[in-house]
């Protein structure tokens, strides 16, 4: 039976970004994906210059609304991203409630991208509508130490911390939390960023149990643009695949992008030539090359179960 995922994000014409990034790795693994693009850019805004469009909230009604009068809008997943505008944030949420109403076991995927680093790289009056409106409507959210910090007031220093902080993005709605960078100490050493991760189930008893996991990974020295798209979409597949191990379903997720990454760098070196730090257009995600590793990841990141 197939899966079907309706996906909100960007799109840029050049490189993979938001949509681009999600839509392939998604069919390649078999989802049936329709794109709505919030925002249709010539290239991702790491370069000089860009030109396009944005999506106001009305004509994303306008699309939702085509969609519901040919009977098509019935969703296992809804997927979305960076977005600027409250009303269209707020109208995806009216998106996501309907479509739960029709389909109670809906997945609502959400990376809340809000800023990293001490600092917020969307409008403040965003910061409100994701934490009343968004996450208590999501199911599985992404974020970075910084809007993990933000979302809940509460300041991660410790392993502790961490565990206490998505415990309580649990309990403003989402039952998967991954916590996809932060600044604790890797214990591999500092070529090493530390990420967490949660995730509640309900036995049939109707008590609750947690899985909780820690995982290093490598740290790189490039900036790369569409790397969030791609994981919250790889952890919608993965989690899909392996809906009660969210270690399995993490280690998965982070060999992917492991090793997109590193493909991604090797051909930048290659093009850039000895010496030269790559450009942005160097640097564009190679995702299509990176197909089999999609598809069948060799695992090269290990999760460990914490308490």
């Amino acid at each position: 039976m197939e899966c079907r995922v309706l996906s909100i994000q960007s799109h840029v014409v050049r490189g993979y970004v938001g949509n681009k990034s999600a839509s392939f790795p998604l069919q390649v693994l078999g989802f049936e994906v329709d794109s709505i693009n919030s925002v249709q850019f010539s290239n991702h805004t790491g370069y000089s210059h860009w030109k396009g469009q944005v999506l106001t909230a009305d004509e994303l009604h306008v699309l939702y609304e085509g969609i519901k009068l040919n009977n098509v809008h019935h969703y296992d997943y809804v997927l979305t991203g960076y977005t600027r505008d409250t009303s269209f944030l707020e109208m995806v949420v009216d998106i996501v409630q309907e479509l739960k109403r029709a389909n109670p076991n809906l997945v609502y995927v959400c990376d809340p991208v809000l800023g990293d680093h001490g600092s917020m790289y969307v409008p403040q009056n965003l910061y409100p509508v994701y934490k009343n409106k968004v996450v208590p409507v999501a199911d599985i959210i992404t974020p970075n130490q910084f809007e993990a910090e933000l979302l809940t007031g509460k300041t991660i220093s410790t392993e502790k911390d961490a565990v206490e902080v998505m415990d309580l993005l649990h309990a403003m709605g989402p039952d998967t939390v991954v916590i996809t960078s932060s600044d604790l100490p890797p214990r591999l050493g500092d070529r090493f960023l530390v990420s967490l991760g949660s995730q509640r189930h309900v036995r049939p008893d109707g008590s609750r149990t947690t899985q909780r996991v820690r995982i290093e990974v490598p740290k790189v020295d490039a900036v790369f643009v569409g790397t969030g798209d791609l994981f919250a979409a790889m952890l919608l597949a993965w989690t899909h695949h392996y809906p009660n191990d969210l270690k399995t379903a993490c280690e998965k997720t982070f060999s992917v992008m492991h090793h997109v990454i590193q493909r991604t760098i090797s051909y930048a070196h290659d093009l850039a030539g000895p010496g030269r730090r790559p450009s942005p257009p160097q640097l564009e995600l190679r995702m299509v090359q990176s197909k089999a590793d999609i598809e069948d990841p060799a695992i090269v990141t290990e999760a460990t179960v914490i308490s």
